[in-house]
């Protein structure tokens, strides 16, 4: 990553184009990467570049130094909550992917990769994100009971979707600290590898994601949200409408055209 300048005291997102792939760093190691109201716009913009730039396929989320986030940095973003005032402005992708009035819905995936410190925010970003890749020394906690105020980045609802009512309000409702393995258990991360190795395994799955037909990646994860957020015969009913879409792209005939001359693919996103 392109780090050259030192990171100013509000923090920041440093972006890298790799590839198909954009890099995006949580970059304030010094305050173990907690959150600020530049620095969430600043993410918001990159999640924007990723949906909107075409040779842009995969998400990588990371952070630098030992930690993730520890989450909101809450004296500079209490003033906008007691007002109820959105921090990133309208017409940009939520990178909390909640589908907000005003805020577009992100269409290509996100791979994450967490380490150490990782809470609040940094739990409802990989939730909100498609794959995790955790470090076998992550800390996480949704504590925000514990601040007075409560969990509003989609944690209420993801976690109860992937572990079931009863884990999620047990972490939720205490606040307490868990690990990677009780992550894992719970369905919150899909990998744990150790801290050398998470960012490398995360660009890993990212590679090969991004070289699958993209218009093909982009239906079948909107498809498989679908089913989460409205129900199997919601996402049936784009079945073949889709699938025929689909089968006019370029992408299509190629993939035909690879599988009889026994060779990899190479897709344009057409």
């Amino acid at each position: 990553m392109n780090t050259a300048t030192p990171t100013p005291p509000e923090g920041r997102i440093v972006c890298e184009a790799r590839g198909h792939l954009l890099l995006m760093q949580i970059d304030r190691p010094a305050k173990r990467n907690g959150f600020t109201p530049a620095m969430y716009r600043q993410l918001a913009d990159a999640y924007t570049r990723l949906d909107d730039d075409p040779a842009l396929r995969v998400g990588v989320l990371h952070a630098a130094g030992e930690h993730f986030t520890a989450g909101l940095d809450l004296p500079s973003f209490a003033p906008y909550m007691q007002r109820g005032e959105r921090v990133i402005s309208d017409g940009g992708v939520d990178p909390l992917n909640l589908g907000q009035p005003a805020y577009r819905r992100r269409t290509k995936p996100v791979v994450v990769a967490v380490q150490g410190i990782t809470y609040t925010l940094g739990i409802e970003l990989m939730l909100a994100a498609d794959i995790v890749i955790a470090a076998s020394d992550c800390r996480f906690s949704q504590l925000e009971v514990k601040r007075g105020i409560m969990a509003t980045g989609g944690a209420t609802l993801r976690m109860a979707e992937r572990s079931g009512l009863g884990n999620a309000l047990l972490h939720l409702l205490t606040g307490d600290e868990f690990d990677a393995a009780e992550a894992l258990r719970l369905n919150y991360v899909q990998k744990v590898v150790e801290p050398a190795q998470v960012l490398r395994e995360a660009l890993r799955i990212a590679e090969q994601i991004a070289a699958q037909a993209p218009l093909a990646v982009v239906a079948t994860r909107l498809n498989a949200l679908k089913c989460v957020e409205e129900g199997p015969l919601a996402a049936m009913r784009e079945f073949e409408a889709t699938q025929q879409r689909l089968a006019t792209s370029e992408d299509a005939a190629e993939g035909v055209r690879s599988f009889v001359e026994r060779r990899a693919a190479q897709f344009t996103g057409r």
